[in-house]
């Protein structure tokens, strides 16, 4: 099987995760936003697509960077509840 065309190859810190919704998403220059979700990456898929037109990145990252991303986000969304209750 050929390799898919890779737009780019991007760090997993530098892409934004939207906890309601477990996805990562990164902006494609099309104007939309590659996606993949934390289940994915879990799974050991490092392709995000765009669902608007036909590019696709890399996510680098190391499983264990997952874990960490996953505990620092769970951290600063409980920290704005309580500043805000």
């Amino acid at each position: 099987m050929a390799e898919p065309s890779i737009y780019d190859e991007i760090e997993l810190e530098d892409l934004t995760y939207h906890p309601s919704t477990t996805l990562y998403t990164y902006p494609c220059p099309c104007g939309d936003q590659f996606e993949i979700t934390l289940q994915d990456l879990r799974d050991g898929e490092e392709i995000a697509v765009c669902p608007s037109c036909s590019l696709m990145i890399r996510v680098i990252f190391e499983p264990s960077d997952l874990q960490a991303e996953e505990s620092q986000k769970e951290e600063s969304t409980a920290m704005a509840v309580e500043v805000a209750a």
